[in-house]
């Protein structure tokens, strides 16, 4: 099978685990920077050209960044067009980055979730403050990925001073009640298809709320429990991601869904757990893209 992996850099640990296995597995691999990617779009054969070369492949592997969902979701849409499978499809990604609309979608779904505000004008602080039971509190940009955009309100005053900071700055914000019993941790499940492949529990740095090994984060394997593995699937379901990352906090009220991500990170939970991901993603691949085997 000819797949390609959509990153910027082919060093990043995910990329080059990815295209490794993919290697493994007897596949004709290469990593394909997106934004040098050009596309011709007409009624009649449409493609997808790689530095002025045109691009024959079965499959297509998104590891697009937040910065660049557009151009790198227009890609992946040119490629679902010619009938190449991605393992995250181009609406689905769209879904995943915007997180308002997937907290919206999840609780359609009746997934737990943290109790959430939303609101345009400042004269409104003070009510999105108590719809979700006053301070501490958490508030995110809507664009913010790794843990950035993310701050803790210890207070009522300190939470009206940054939200309506954001809101002169004309940015986008959810209000988000705290889960004080999670105690700092939270869970990633790694979906791929209908299966939990691998879970660990991230425990954030001392003097820190988030977890992110980016930020100082330590992970281990974990075991979720039954209800756990359910909501997981069932939050990537709700975005229609085959392949997704799936962050959830233990409650008092039981487990409450942080954010679906549809381009998860290897190196946190492969390391933590010891379970080879990346040729999990590649097998699913097999099974799901239109291809013949040589052999």
């Amino acid at each position: 099978m000819k797949i390609g992996i959509l990153s910027r850099r082919a060093s990043l640990y995910s990329t080059s685990r990815l295209k490794e296995a993919a290697a493994a597995r007897g596949h004709e691999v290469r990593v394909i920077d997106f934004l040098r990617c050009t596309m011709e779009v007409k009624s009649k054969d449409p493609a997808v050209y790689y530095k002025g070369a045109d691009l024959s492949l079965d499959a297509v592997i998104p590891r697009i960044g937040a910065s660049v969902t557009f151009y790198g979701t227009a890609i992946v849409r040119q490629f679902e067009m010619m009938g190449v499978y991605s393992t995250a499809e181009s609406q689905a990604i769209v879904r995943s980055r915007d997180k308002l609309r997937s907290m919206q979608l999840l609780s359609r779904q009746g997934i737990g979730l943290p109790t959430t505000a939303f609101a345009r004008s400042i004269k409104d602080t003070q009510h999105v403050i108590d719809l979700v039971g006053g301070a501490p509190l958490i508030i995110k940009l809507l664009e913010g990925t790794q843990g950035r955009g993310v701050v803790l309100a210890e207070t009522a005053k300190a939470a009206e001073s940054v939200i309506d900071a954001f809101r002169q700055l004309d940015a986008n914000i959810l209000v988000q009640e705290f889960i004080k019993e999670a105690g700092g941790a939270d869970l990633r499940a790694f979906v791929v298809g209908e299966r939990v492949v691998a879970s660990m529990i991230r425990q954030a740095a001392a003097g820190e709320f988030r977890s992110n090994l980016h930020r100082g984060g330590t992970a281990e394997a974990t075991k979720l429990s039954t209800k756990e593995r359910r909501t997981a699937l069932a939050a990537a379901r709700a975005l229609g991601l085959s392949i997704a990352g799936v962050d959830m906090v233990r409650s008092a009220r039981g487990p409450l869904v942080l954010e679906v991500n549809s381009s998860p990170g290897l190196e946190g939970i492969e390391k933590s757990t010891g379970i080879d991901v990346a040729s999990e993603i590649i097998e699913y691949a097999e099974g799901q893209a239109h291809w013949e085997d040589s052999e």
